[in-house]
Protein backbone atom coordinates (compact mmCIF):
# COMPACT_ATOMS: atom_id res chain seq x y z
CA UNK A 1 0.00 0.00 0.00
CA UNK A 2 1.17 3.45 -1.00
CA UNK A 3 2.40 5.44 2.42
CA UNK A 4 -0.02 8.89 2.47
CA UNK A 5 1.24 11.64 2.96
CA UNK A 6 0.88 13.86 5.49
CA UNK A 7 -0.05 17.24 4.05
CA UNK A 8 -3.80 18.13 3.77
CA UNK A 9 -5.26 17.03 -0.10
CA UNK A 10 -8.32 18.73 -1.50
CA UNK A 11 -10.29 18.49 -4.96
CA UNK A 12 -8.33 19.49 -7.47
CA UNK A 13 -10.49 22.59 -9.76
CA UNK A 14 -12.08 21.91 -12.57
CA UNK A 15 -14.63 18.80 -13.59
CA UNK A 16 -18.19 18.61 -12.01
CA UNK A 17 -18.97 20.18 -8.99
CA UNK A 18 -19.89 17.19 -6.07
CA UNK A 19 -22.77 17.77 -4.09
CA UNK A 20 -22.63 19.55 -1.22
CA UNK A 21 -22.76 17.24 2.16
CA UNK A 22 -25.81 18.30 4.13
CA UNK A 23 -25.55 19.19 7.83
CA UNK A 24 -26.63 16.51 10.20
CA UNK A 25 -25.59 13.89 8.17
CA UNK A 26 -23.64 11.07 9.85
CA UNK A 27 -20.27 9.06 8.43
CA UNK A 28 -18.61 6.59 9.72
CA UNK A 29 -14.70 7.55 9.37
CA UNK A 30 -11.18 6.20 9.83
CA UNK A 31 -9.27 8.90 11.61
CA UNK A 32 -5.41 9.60 10.25
CA UNK A 33 -3.96 12.08 12.36
CA UNK A 34 -4.85 15.24 14.11
CA UNK A 35 -5.14 18.59 13.20
CA UNK A 36 -3.33 21.56 15.26
CA UNK A 37 -6.65 22.59 16.82
CA UNK A 38 -6.77 18.75 17.89
CA UNK A 39 -9.74 17.84 15.38
CA UNK A 40 -9.31 14.50 13.84
CA UNK A 41 -8.69 14.69 9.89
CA UNK A 42 -9.94 11.72 8.04
CA UNK A 43 -10.61 11.79 4.03
CA UNK A 44 -13.54 10.75 2.13
CA UNK A 45 -14.31 11.24 -1.59
CA UNK A 46 -11.94 14.16 -2.00
CA UNK A 47 -12.99 16.05 1.22
CA UNK A 48 -11.16 16.40 4.13
CA UNK A 49 -13.06 16.17 7.29
CA UNK A 50 -12.50 17.45 10.60
CA UNK A 51 -13.58 15.49 13.46
CA UNK A 52 -14.11 16.98 16.85
CA UNK A 53 -13.61 14.32 19.31
CA UNK A 54 -11.76 11.74 17.34
CA UNK A 55 -8.09 10.61 17.40
CA UNK A 56 -5.78 8.80 15.10
CA UNK A 57 -5.99 5.36 14.35
CA UNK A 58 -10.24 5.52 15.28
CA UNK A 59 -13.09 4.40 13.38
CA UNK A 60 -15.87 6.75 14.04
CA UNK A 61 -19.16 7.95 13.87
CA UNK A 62 -19.44 11.56 12.95
CA UNK A 63 -22.30 14.24 12.45
CA UNK A 64 -22.08 17.07 9.97
CA UNK A 65 -21.92 20.12 11.79
CA UNK A 66 -21.26 22.84 8.32
CA UNK A 67 -19.57 22.09 5.08
CA UNK A 68 -18.16 23.93 2.77
CA UNK A 69 -15.86 23.35 -1.16
CA UNK A 70 -13.89 20.19 -0.20
CA UNK A 71 -14.11 20.83 3.84
CA UNK A 72 -16.11 19.08 6.69
CA UNK A 73 -16.31 19.90 9.85
CA UNK A 74 -18.03 17.48 12.29
CA UNK A 75 -18.33 16.37 15.34
CA UNK A 76 -17.80 12.38 16.71
CA UNK A 77 -20.93 11.25 18.21
CA UNK A 78 -19.86 7.47 18.75
CA UNK A 79 -16.63 5.23 18.81
CA UNK A 80 -16.75 2.28 16.94
CA UNK A 81 -12.45 1.46 17.53
CA UNK A 82 -11.18 3.60 19.99
CA UNK A 83 -7.56 4.99 19.52
CA UNK A 84 -4.81 2.96 21.87
CA UNK A 85 -3.87 7.04 23.49
CA UNK A 86 -8.25 7.33 24.04
CA UNK A 87 -8.89 7.92 27.70
CA UNK A 88 -12.29 8.73 29.89
CA UNK A 89 -12.94 12.46 30.16
CA UNK A 90 -13.10 13.08 34.01
CA UNK A 91 -15.85 16.07 33.21
CA UNK A 92 -19.41 14.67 32.36
CA UNK A 93 -19.76 18.02 29.91
CA UNK A 94 -16.51 17.44 28.31
CA UNK A 95 -17.80 16.32 24.14
CA UNK A 96 -20.18 18.84 24.75
CA UNK A 97 -18.45 21.89 26.44
CA UNK A 98 -15.96 23.97 23.99
CA UNK A 99 -14.06 24.97 27.16
CA UNK A 100 -11.81 21.52 26.75
CA UNK A 101 -11.73 19.81 23.53
CA UNK A 102 -8.97 16.98 24.30
CA UNK A 103 -10.31 15.66 27.51
CA UNK A 104 -10.20 12.35 25.69
CA UNK A 105 -6.61 12.53 24.92
CA UNK A 106 -4.05 12.08 27.75
CA UNK A 107 -1.94 14.88 28.67
CA UNK A 108 1.58 13.67 27.35
CA UNK A 109 0.14 13.29 24.19
CA UNK A 110 -2.12 16.59 24.02
CA UNK A 111 1.56 18.16 25.01
CA UNK A 112 3.18 16.37 21.73
CA UNK A 113 0.28 17.69 19.59
CA UNK A 114 1.22 21.49 20.93
CA UNK A 115 4.99 20.57 20.34
CA UNK A 116 4.15 19.66 16.98
CA UNK A 117 2.32 22.46 16.06
CA UNK A 118 4.97 25.11 17.22
CA UNK A 119 7.43 23.04 15.50
CA UNK A 120 5.60 22.83 12.04
CA UNK A 121 4.11 26.61 12.18
CA UNK A 122 8.38 27.32 12.83
CA UNK A 123 9.71 25.32 10.33
CA UNK A 124 7.01 26.05 7.94
CA UNK A 125 6.19 30.31 8.11
CA UNK A 126 10.05 30.72 9.13
CA UNK A 127 11.99 28.50 7.75
CA UNK A 128 13.61 28.22 11.61
CA UNK A 129 14.87 25.38 13.77
CA UNK A 130 15.81 26.51 17.22
CA UNK A 131 19.33 25.82 18.47
CA UNK A 132 17.91 24.02 21.32
CA UNK A 133 14.02 23.00 22.51
CA UNK A 134 13.45 23.71 26.39
CA UNK A 135 10.94 21.23 27.71
CA UNK A 136 7.74 22.51 28.30
CA UNK A 137 6.42 24.60 31.07
CA UNK A 138 3.93 22.50 32.55
CA UNK A 139 0.92 22.12 35.78
CA UNK A 140 -1.39 20.47 37.09
CA UNK A 141 -3.78 19.29 34.03
CA UNK A 142 -6.94 19.82 36.46
CA UNK A 143 -7.61 22.61 38.63
CA UNK A 144 -5.73 24.91 37.31
CA UNK A 145 -8.12 27.91 36.05
CA UNK A 146 -8.46 30.71 38.11
CA UNK A 147 -10.40 33.30 36.09
CA UNK A 148 -13.34 31.79 34.15
CA UNK A 149 -16.60 33.48 32.29
CA UNK A 150 -19.90 31.96 32.32
CA UNK A 151 -22.31 32.52 29.72
CA UNK A 152 -26.08 33.29 31.06
CA UNK A 153 -29.18 33.28 28.98
CA UNK A 154 -32.46 33.75 29.45
CA UNK A 155 -35.21 32.12 27.57
CA UNK A 156 -38.41 33.79 28.01
CA UNK A 157 -40.38 31.51 26.57
CA UNK A 158 -39.86 28.80 28.60
CA UNK A 159 -39.53 30.78 31.54
CA UNK A 160 -35.77 29.07 32.09
CA UNK A 161 -32.66 30.37 33.19
CA UNK A 162 -29.11 28.55 31.71
CA UNK A 163 -25.99 29.00 32.69
CA UNK A 164 -22.77 27.49 31.85
CA UNK A 165 -20.17 28.05 28.63
CA UNK A 166 -20.28 27.46 24.81
CA UNK A 167 -20.61 25.05 23.06
CA UNK A 168 -17.69 24.38 20.30
CA UNK A 169 -17.81 27.09 17.51
CA UNK A 170 -21.43 27.65 18.63
CA UNK A 171 -23.64 30.11 20.57
CA UNK A 172 -25.09 27.39 22.11
CA UNK A 173 -24.84 27.45 26.28
CA UNK A 174 -23.85 23.80 27.73
CA UNK A 175 -25.54 24.13 31.03
CA UNK A 176 -22.81 22.77 33.92
CA UNK A 177 -23.55 22.27 37.71
CA UNK A 178 -19.62 21.56 37.49
CA UNK A 179 -15.85 22.44 36.02
CA UNK A 180 -12.78 20.56 37.13
CA UNK A 181 -10.38 22.29 35.01
CA UNK A 182 -11.64 25.12 37.37
CA UNK A 183 -9.31 25.91 41.10
CA UNK A 184 -10.70 24.33 43.95
CA UNK A 185 -12.49 27.47 45.68
CA UNK A 186 -13.82 28.25 42.15
CA UNK A 187 -15.10 24.92 42.16
CA UNK A 188 -16.25 25.09 45.83
CA UNK A 189 -18.13 27.97 45.40
CA UNK A 190 -19.58 27.15 41.65
CA UNK A 191 -22.92 25.73 43.29
CA UNK A 192 -23.82 28.03 45.41
CA UNK A 193 -23.48 30.60 42.57
CA UNK A 194 -25.85 28.67 40.06
CA UNK A 195 -28.68 28.42 43.18
CA UNK A 196 -28.28 32.02 43.60
CA UNK A 197 -28.70 33.07 40.00
CA UNK A 198 -31.39 30.69 39.31
CA UNK A 199 -32.93 32.13 42.58
CA UNK A 200 -33.17 35.43 41.07
CA UNK A 201 -36.78 37.49 40.48
CA UNK A 202 -34.98 39.18 37.12
CA UNK A 203 -32.72 36.55 35.78
CA UNK A 204 -33.13 38.34 32.27
CA UNK A 205 -30.97 41.55 33.22
CA UNK A 206 -27.11 39.43 33.50
CA UNK A 207 -25.33 39.21 30.71
CA UNK A 208 -22.76 36.74 31.98
CA UNK A 209 -20.66 36.33 35.21
CA UNK A 210 -17.15 35.75 35.85
CA UNK A 211 -15.04 34.27 38.32
CA UNK A 212 -11.32 34.65 40.15
CA UNK A 213 -9.23 33.47 42.50
CA UNK A 214 -6.19 35.09 43.67
CA UNK A 215 -5.87 36.66 47.02
CA UNK A 216 -9.26 36.10 47.42
CA UNK A 217 -12.22 35.15 45.49
CA UNK A 218 -14.85 37.07 43.16
CA UNK A 219 -17.93 36.93 41.40
CA UNK A 220 -18.41 39.65 38.66
CA UNK A 221 -22.09 40.08 37.52
CA UNK A 222 -22.68 41.68 34.22
CA UNK A 223 -25.85 43.29 34.10
CA UNK A 224 -27.66 44.93 31.16
CA UNK A 225 -30.60 46.41 33.42
CA UNK A 226 -31.15 47.58 36.98
CA UNK A 227 -30.85 44.88 39.57
CA UNK A 228 -34.09 44.61 41.79
CA UNK A 229 -32.51 44.84 45.92
CA UNK A 230 -34.59 41.53 46.49
CA UNK A 231 -32.10 40.25 43.82
CA UNK A 232 -28.97 42.28 45.09
CA UNK A 233 -29.92 41.09 48.47
CA UNK A 234 -29.35 37.51 47.43
CA UNK A 235 -26.15 37.71 45.53
CA UNK A 236 -24.86 39.33 48.54
CA UNK A 237 -26.06 36.63 50.80
CA UNK A 238 -24.23 34.51 48.63
CA UNK A 239 -21.41 36.38 48.79
CA UNK A 240 -21.07 36.36 52.03
CA UNK A 241 -21.97 32.41 52.96
CA UNK A 242 -18.64 31.80 50.79
CA UNK A 243 -16.66 35.08 51.51
CA UNK A 244 -16.15 36.21 47.53
CA UNK A 245 -16.13 39.21 46.83
CA UNK A 246 -19.11 40.27 44.62
CA UNK A 247 -18.44 43.01 41.57
CA UNK A 248 -21.17 44.50 39.38
CA UNK A 249 -20.79 45.97 36.06
CA UNK A 250 -23.69 47.88 34.55
CA UNK A 251 -22.43 50.62 31.52
CA UNK A 252 -19.57 51.63 33.19
CA UNK A 253 -16.72 50.34 35.08
CA UNK A 254 -16.71 47.04 37.16
CA UNK A 255 -17.57 48.18 40.86
CA UNK A 256 -16.59 46.14 43.97
CA UNK A 257 -19.95 46.19 45.81
CA UNK A 258 -18.14 46.46 49.19
CA UNK A 259 -15.58 49.72 47.92
CA UNK A 260 -12.22 49.10 49.09
CA UNK A 261 -11.97 45.87 48.83
CA UNK A 262 -8.53 44.55 47.51
CA UNK A 263 -8.15 42.06 44.67
CA UNK A 264 -5.14 40.43 43.36
CA UNK A 265 -2.85 37.73 42.76
CA UNK A 266 0.62 36.90 44.44
CA UNK A 267 4.11 36.33 42.67
CA UNK A 268 5.90 34.37 45.40
CA UNK A 269 8.90 33.75 44.05
CA UNK A 270 9.67 37.82 44.01
CA UNK A 271 7.57 38.99 47.33
CA UNK A 272 5.18 40.66 44.87
CA UNK A 273 1.34 41.32 45.14
CA UNK A 274 -0.25 42.25 41.71
CA UNK A 275 -3.45 44.44 42.10
CA UNK A 276 -6.01 43.49 39.98
CA UNK A 277 -9.75 44.22 38.35
CA UNK A 278 -12.36 42.09 37.13
CA UNK A 279 -11.84 43.00 33.53
CA UNK A 280 -8.19 43.16 33.32
CA UNK A 281 -6.20 40.49 31.69
CA UNK A 282 -4.42 38.26 33.78
CA UNK A 283 -2.98 34.68 32.97
CA UNK A 284 -5.59 31.77 34.17
CA UNK A 285 -3.15 29.41 34.84
CA UNK A 286 -0.49 30.32 38.24
CA UNK A 287 1.95 28.21 38.66
CA UNK A 288 2.75 27.93 34.59
CA UNK A 289 2.66 31.72 34.94
CA UNK A 290 5.63 31.92 37.61
CA UNK A 291 7.19 29.12 35.97
CA UNK A 292 7.11 31.12 32.85
CA UNK A 293 8.25 34.13 34.20
CA UNK A 294 10.74 32.85 36.21
CA UNK A 295 11.95 31.07 32.73
CA UNK A 296 11.43 34.38 30.90
CA UNK A 297 13.82 36.50 33.51
CA UNK A 298 16.60 32.99 33.01
CA UNK A 299 16.73 33.31 29.21
CA UNK A 300 17.02 37.04 29.13
CA UNK A 301 19.65 37.48 31.43
CA UNK A 302 19.66 40.80 32.44
CA UNK A 303 22.17 41.82 35.44
CA UNK A 304 21.44 44.95 37.75
CA UNK A 305 21.41 47.81 35.80
CA UNK A 306 20.34 46.57 32.72
CA UNK A 307 17.86 48.47 30.32
CA UNK A 308 15.11 46.42 29.99
CA UNK A 309 11.70 47.11 27.24
CA UNK A 310 8.63 45.01 28.05
CA UNK A 311 5.78 45.56 25.72
CA UNK A 312 2.03 44.94 26.25
CA UNK A 313 3.13 44.73 30.14
CA UNK A 314 -0.51 44.73 31.11
CA UNK A 315 0.07 44.83 34.94
CA UNK A 316 3.22 44.53 35.50
CA UNK A 317 3.84 40.30 35.67
CA UNK A 318 7.08 40.47 33.59
CA UNK A 319 7.99 44.02 34.63
CA UNK A 320 8.29 44.33 38.16
CA UNK A 321 9.96 40.44 38.62
CA UNK A 322 12.42 41.96 36.55
CA UNK A 323 13.10 45.34 38.75
CA UNK A 324 12.89 43.08 41.89
CA UNK A 325 16.54 41.22 40.36
CA UNK A 326 17.22 45.09 39.74
CA UNK A 327 16.93 45.39 36.27
CA UNK A 328 16.14 49.01 35.08
CA UNK A 329 12.73 48.70 33.44
CA UNK A 330 10.50 50.53 30.88
CA UNK A 331 6.77 48.76 30.81
CA UNK A 332 4.68 49.93 27.57
CA UNK A 333 1.42 49.05 27.23
CA UNK A 334 -1.97 50.13 24.69
CA UNK A 335 -4.01 50.95 27.55
CA UNK A 336 -4.00 53.89 29.63
CA UNK A 337 -6.01 52.31 32.91
CA UNK A 338 -3.67 49.41 32.69
CA UNK A 339 -0.41 51.51 32.44
CA UNK A 340 -1.88 53.38 35.78
CA UNK A 341 -3.03 50.42 37.87
CA UNK A 342 0.96 48.37 36.88
CA UNK A 343 2.51 51.65 37.93
CA UNK A 344 0.36 51.44 41.22
CA UNK A 345 1.66 47.87 41.41
CA UNK A 346 5.24 48.97 41.24
CA UNK A 347 4.75 51.91 43.97
CA UNK A 348 2.89 49.02 45.90
CA UNK A 349 5.96 46.98 45.85
CA UNK A 350 8.41 49.20 46.62
CA UNK A 351 10.15 49.40 43.22
CA UNK A 352 11.52 52.82 42.01
CA UNK A 353 13.53 51.40 38.63
CA UNK A 354 10.47 50.49 36.79
CA UNK A 355 8.35 52.83 34.58
CA UNK A 356 5.42 52.69 32.88
CA UNK A 357 4.38 54.21 29.62
CA UNK A 358 1.51 54.49 27.11
CA UNK A 359 2.38 54.18 23.51
CA UNK A 360 0.37 52.72 20.17
CA UNK A 361 2.34 49.50 19.56
CA UNK A 362 1.44 49.34 16.20
CA UNK A 363 3.34 52.39 15.67
CA UNK A 364 7.08 53.17 15.87
CA UNK A 365 8.47 53.63 19.19
CA UNK A 366 12.07 54.34 19.11
CA UNK A 367 11.86 57.79 19.04
CA UNK A 368 9.39 58.04 21.99
CA UNK A 369 12.06 59.74 25.25
CA UNK A 370 11.82 56.60 26.96
CA UNK A 371 13.24 54.80 23.75
CA UNK A 372 16.04 57.26 22.67
CA UNK A 373 19.01 55.77 24.58
CA UNK A 374 18.30 51.71 23.31
CA UNK A 375 17.43 49.04 25.25
CA UNK A 376 20.21 45.55 26.16
CA UNK A 377 17.16 43.18 26.11
CA UNK A 378 13.28 43.64 24.89
CA UNK A 379 10.35 41.44 26.20
CA UNK A 380 7.50 41.03 24.32
CA UNK A 381 4.06 38.90 25.31
CA UNK A 382 1.69 40.27 22.78
CA UNK A 383 -1.93 38.80 21.73
CA UNK A 384 -2.94 36.26 19.67
CA UNK A 385 -2.12 38.69 16.22
CA UNK A 386 1.04 39.09 17.04
CA UNK A 387 3.80 42.28 16.88
CA UNK A 388 5.35 42.42 13.63
CA UNK A 389 5.07 46.07 13.70
CA UNK A 390 6.94 45.89 16.63
CA UNK A 391 9.93 43.52 15.78
CA UNK A 392 10.58 45.34 12.83
CA UNK A 393 11.58 48.05 14.79
CA UNK A 394 13.76 45.46 16.62
CA UNK A 395 17.31 47.00 15.15
CA UNK A 396 16.49 50.91 15.77
CA UNK A 397 15.79 49.81 19.90
CA UNK A 398 18.95 47.97 20.14
CA UNK A 399 18.68 45.18 21.55
CA UNK A 400 20.71 42.24 21.57
CA UNK A 401 18.35 39.90 23.12
CA UNK A 402 14.66 39.39 22.74
CA UNK A 403 12.51 37.43 24.67
CA UNK A 404 8.66 36.68 22.96
CA UNK A 405 6.06 35.61 24.91
CA UNK A 406 3.31 33.63 22.53
CA UNK A 407 -0.25 32.70 22.39
CA UNK A 408 -0.25 32.02 18.63
CA UNK A 409 2.58 29.98 17.27
CA UNK A 410 1.48 30.92 13.79
CA UNK A 411 2.13 34.61 14.83
CA UNK A 412 5.08 33.66 16.79
CA UNK A 413 6.69 32.03 13.53
CA UNK A 414 5.67 34.93 11.06
CA UNK A 415 7.49 37.07 13.52
CA UNK A 416 10.58 35.11 14.31
CA UNK A 417 11.23 35.31 10.19
CA UNK A 418 11.35 38.91 10.46
CA UNK A 419 13.58 38.91 13.71
CA UNK A 420 15.87 36.12 11.54
CA UNK A 421 16.02 38.88 8.70
CA UNK A 422 17.85 41.42 11.30
CA UNK A 423 20.18 39.37 12.23
CA UNK A 424 18.51 37.83 15.40
CA UNK A 425 18.93 33.42 15.64
CA UNK A 426 16.45 31.85 17.48
CA UNK A 427 18.32 30.17 20.49
CA UNK A 428 15.85 28.60 22.27
CA UNK A 429 12.21 27.54 22.49
CA UNK A 430 9.57 26.02 24.29
CA UNK A 431 6.05 25.41 25.27
CA UNK A 432 3.95 26.84 27.61
CA UNK A 433 1.43 24.77 28.63
CA UNK A 434 -1.40 27.47 30.01
CA UNK A 435 -4.45 25.55 28.87
CA UNK A 436 -4.28 21.47 29.54
CA UNK A 437 -7.05 19.92 27.47
CA UNK A 438 -7.23 22.29 25.14
CA UNK A 439 -5.06 22.49 21.84
CA UNK A 440 -4.30 26.05 22.76
CA UNK A 441 -0.52 26.49 22.24
CA UNK A 442 1.65 28.92 24.05
CA UNK A 443 5.48 29.20 23.24
CA UNK A 444 8.41 31.11 24.50
CA UNK A 445 11.36 31.81 22.22
CA UNK A 446 14.28 33.48 22.86
CA UNK A 447 16.36 35.46 19.98
CA UNK A 448 19.98 36.52 19.67
CA UNK A 449 21.96 38.98 17.90
CA UNK A 450 25.99 39.49 18.02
Amino acid sequence: MAKRSGALRFQPSGGERKPQVPVGKKQRLSIERLAHDGRGIAFVEGRTWFVEGALPGETVEARVLNARSQIVDARCERVFEPGAVRQHEPCPFARRCGGCTLQHAAIDDQLALKQRTLGEQLARLAELEPERWAEPLTGPAFGYRRRARLAVRWHTRDKRLEVGFRATASQDIVAIDQCPVLVQPLQTLLPGLLEALHGLTKPQAIGHVELFSGTAEAVLIRHTAPLPEIDLARLRTFARAHQAQLWLQGDSEPQADVPGQALGYRLEAWDLELAWRPGDFVQVNAPVNEAMVAQALSWLGASAGERVLDLFCGLGNFSLPLARQGAQVVGVEGVEAMVARAQDNAQRNGLEQVHFYRADLSKPLADAPWARSGFDAVLLDPPRDGALEIVRQMTQLQARRVVYVSCNPATLARDARELASQGFRLKRTGLLDMFPQTAHAEAMALFERD
